[in-house]
């Protein structure tokens, strides 16, 4: 009996054991349906959040640069009854200005946005070259393709919003400064290189 007995113990354990362990494995995949769906919930939060900001920044992008002036593109989103103006940007690498491209003497000239950007009410704005953009005046630091950049903008009623940015590479068409604006600091080119269209 005493020979028996443990091993009937020890196959009772074995079954004990197998059921816990067979009871824990419905548990974890439980938990991870819960969790998916748990993570999908802080997605739709922050899509939420995103919306319920001044505006939505669609496809934001940085044309990527060593040195010197670059800038920041993307799409404006107004889904408010009301015109919104955005008054100024702002990130940590770079002074920034609002630009606008324009004719002057008979060539587009690159120039700050007086008065802002205005977004009209339940339209969209977009920033892109050769066009409205957010200009980097000078970088501190090389904005590498891959990179993120925060943005800080500011509307006219003095909220407001953070997006960030990817970093991509490009060439393109040459954007000159009008005469008396944004003269280049030391070592950077009054013409800086801006593509007309993002990289695919």
């Amino acid at each position: 009996m005493r020979t028996t007995s443990p091993f009937g113990s020890r196959r009772r354990s074995a079954v004990v054991l197998a059921a816990a362990a067979a009871l824990a494995a419905t548990g974890a995949a439980g938990c991870g349906s819960s969790n998916s769906s748990s993570t999908t919930q802080p997605t739709a939060s922050a899509s939420a959040s995103a919306t319920t900001g001044v505006i939505t920044i669609r496809d934001p992008w940085v044309k990527a640069a060593d040195r010197g002036m670059t800038a920041a593109f993307g799409t404006l989103v107004n889904d408010r009854d009301t015109d919104v103006t955005l008054t100024s940007a702002a990130t940590s690498v770079s002074p920034m200005e609002l630009h606008e491209m324009t004719m002057k003497d008979g060539k587009m000239v690159m120039q700050a946005k007086q008065g802002g950007i205005v977004i009209k009410a339940k339209s969209t704005h977009a920033l892109e070259p050769g066009g409205d953009h957010l200009m980097l005046m000078d970088v501190k630091q090389p904005v590498r393709a891959g990179e993120e950049l925060t943005f800080t903008l500011t509307f006219a009623d003095g909220s407001t919003q953070q997006f960030t940015a990817v970093a991509k590479p490009f060439t393109g068409a040459q954007e000159s400064y009008a005469p008396g604006h944004g003269e280049p600091m030391p070592g950077m080119s009054a013409t800086p290189e801006m593509s007309m269209s993002p990289a695919p």
